[in-house]
Formats: structure tokens, sequence, C-alpha cells
């Protein structure tokens, strides 16, 4: 059977009100969520949160620096000058090698012994300068760094280099190298970085100033620096006698791909320490603590490395 078809007419009035009925649906729906208008809601991209916030330590500064972008990722009180105990060896050992070849002999003198501290050293050995560098660096002897500066201070043409001479020479030129590579708040009044009395440390500088020490200390004696890194390691003096240097950073073997590091302590200064690590990919990153006590040192470092692989991973 046919449809009946529709007029024009019916046409129009049928379309009209299914227009109407269209009309009134979608009021209705527009009422009943209370806006007639179409909003579209752009959500901002989550904030990144810095992975240092709310990281406390117990140093009276530290410095953190990004070594390949040239940026610090965290400081406290970086520019602050303070006692730097035996991270002034650091400079006694850059200085030594600018000044004589590795291979060179150093006699162990008695004034050089009679230093504050027992590092195993005895009257009379001979050393190549570069073993007894890293020696002195692992164990932080202080026998070993007077012993250097000593003989350096009174190099000649004779084959050995003997320890005879003071070492104000010496120091003068340590105070001159850090200006040169632009450590603003460093200056040395020993090779050792002892105390010289109650309320006179043996060196001084900023957080900044000593990650930017080691810094520069990688670049031009990087051999040296990467003996640091290790727990242990066995030497022989001329004697033959072998003596095996035990790092006195105790928490070295936690930390992961580590480059180099170096202690100091003294009553005056409290626990200092700077480390180098590689964060992946060739990725340096240098750390420094300075006025902390002989543990926290180590913990504010640990909590600055977690903190700093995690900003590392963040700019990936």
């Amino acid at each position: 059977m046919r449809q009946p078809q529709l007029s024009e007419r019916d046409s129009k009035i049928l379309g009209l009100v299914v227009l109407t009925a269209i009309v009134g649906v979608l009021g209705f729906s527009m009422n009943k969520y209370g806006s007639s208008k179409v909003e579209i809601t752009i959500l901002d991209k989550p904030a990144i949160v810095s992975p240092f916030e709310g990281v406390k330590v117990e140093a009276k500064s530290a410095y953190v620096w990004d070594v390949n972008n040239r940026r610090m990722l965290f400081g406290k009180n970086e520019e602050a000058q303070h006692p730097l105990a035996s991270l002034t060896k650091i400079m006694t050992a850059l200085i030594a090698l600018e000044s004589a070849p590795g291979n060179s002999l150093i006699t162990i003198g008695k004034n050089s012994i009679e230093t504050e501290g027992d590092s195993g050293l005895l009257e009379g050995e001979k050393w190549a300068l570069s073993n007894l560098l890293e020696f002195t660096l692992i164990v932080s002897s202080n026998d070993g760094a007077h012993a250097v500066a000593s003989a350096i201070s009174s190099l000649s043409d004779k084959s050995d280099i003997q320890t005879t001479v003071e070492e104000v020479t010496f120091v003068n030129r340590m105070n001159t190298l850090a200006t040169e590579i632009g450590l603003v708040q460093t200056y040395f009044l020993n090779e050792t970085g002892l105390d010289t009395n109650l309320s006179v440390g043996g060196g001084y500088g900023s957080a900044r100033d000593v990650a930017r020490l080691f810094e520069y200390a990688i670049s031009k004696s990087p051999h040296l620096i990467e003996a640091t890194s290790y727990g242990e390691l066995p030497y022989n003096s001329s004697a033959n006698e072998m003596i095996v240097a035990e790092n006195t950073n105790e928490a070295i073997e936690n930390i992961s791909g580590v480059m180099g590091s170096k202690t100091g302590f003294t009553d005056l200064a409290g626990g200092n320490l700077v480390i180098a690590y590689d964060a992946g990919l060739n990725h340096p990153i240098i750390i420094s603590v300075l006025g902390s006590s002989a543990d926290g040192r180590f913990d504010d470092v640990s909590k600055l490395v977690s903190a700093s692989l995690k900003a590392v991973g963040q700019s990936l």
C-alpha cells in the first residue's frame, strides 16, 4: 500500500515542529546544567618540583655544580668563606705536578714526619712524586703534603729532590694559582690545611670555590684524582715495603660512578668533603660541603647525590 504524500505546506509545518522540539530539548539540557555556553578548559602542565626542595644538610655551606651545563643545581651559603682543612691538599698536589715530573723522587725528611698525624711514612724513604701525591690525597697525609711542598721548594739540578727548605714559596704559588683560576674566596697559609692556631685555619675558601678547584684538578690531573675514587690502594716505598692507602672518605664505595673525592677535618673547619661523580652518559656532577660534622658530611653528600641524580633525570 502506498504511503500518503505530505503536501509542501504540511512538510514545512512538520519541519518546524521537529526543529522546535530539538531546540526545546537543548534548552532543557543547558538550563539543567546551569549554562548555555560551551566552555573549554586547558589544563596547565604540572609544575616541576625541584628534587632539592626540602633537602636539609648539616653543613654550613654546600654547592652542587653541573659541569656539562655550567649551572648550579643547589647552593647553601655557597659563597661564604670557611676553613678548608685537608681540602687544601688538592691545591698542594696541583702545584707539585706543575713544578716537577711525576717520577721525581721525594725523600721523606724528619721535619715532615714530625708534622701532626701519622700516615705510615718513614723518615728516609724515597717515593715517586706521583705515587706520594696519590697516597697523600687518599689518606689525607700531612707528612706527605709537607714532604712534597718542602721538596718542590728546594728544586735543584740534583736527580733527587731533597726536603730541606721552608715552603713559603710553595704556598705563594698555591695562592697565585687560586687567583688565576678565579677562586675569589680562597687563600692558603700552609700546604696541609692544618689549623695554624686555635683561631686561624691553614686555608680558607667557599663551597663554590672548592667545587671549581676540584673541576680544575680533574681536567689537569685526571689520573691523580681517579686514585681517590678507590676505597684503598697499595703502594711500595723505596724500601720495597708495601703500604696500603685507605681512603678517608668512608662512604666512597656507596656512591655510584664516583670519579674522585677529598675529605677534610679540623677543629676549626669541622667536616668538609668534595666529590665528583658521573650522573650518567658522561655527565659529571661536583658536590662540596663545608662546616658539617665528621659523620654529617657523608650524610649531606649522600642526600645531595640523590637529589642531583633526580635533577639530571628531569632535564633529559
